[in-house]
């Protein structure tokens, strides 16, 4: 059983950083591919950026490549997601999620765990 705990969220202006940090329990997060995933107001949950378990590879949705930076500290069982350069478009609830000797995937339905999510709102 592995816990998440995303924080970090917050209200920012069209330019702005954030950091968002994801806490996991258990002793075997390295094992774990590690996903964010966000949903927008009416909107789905999409894939935003994702770290491998082994390779420590990473992945990202094309619109958030170059401004956001997926990173994991195994010491700290923690992912974090950098974004920069915020778009109100941006604007989502946020959730991390773990996928036991993942690769990395875009799918949702690929990942075990989830947390609850962190409020992200960009404005213009």
């Amino acid at each position: 059983q592995v816990q998440l705990v995303e924080s970090g969220g917050g209200l920012v202006k069209t330019g702005d950083s954030l950091r968002l940090s994801c806490a996991a329990s258990g002793r075997t997060f390295s094992n774990y591919a590690m996903g964010w995933f966000r949903q927008g107001p009416g909107k789905g949950r999409e894939f935003v950026a994702a770290v491998a378990s082994s390779t420590s590879s990473t992945y990202y949705k094309d619109s958030v490549k170059g401004r956001f930076t997926i990173s994991r500290d195994n010491a700290k069982n923690t992912v974090y997601l950098q974004m920069n350069s915020l778009k109100p478009e941006d604007t989502a609830i946020y959730f991390c999620a773990a996928d036991r000797w993942g690769f990395g995937s875009a799918t949702t339905g690929a990942y075990e765990y989830w947390g609850q999510g962190t409020q992200v709102t960009v404005s213009s």
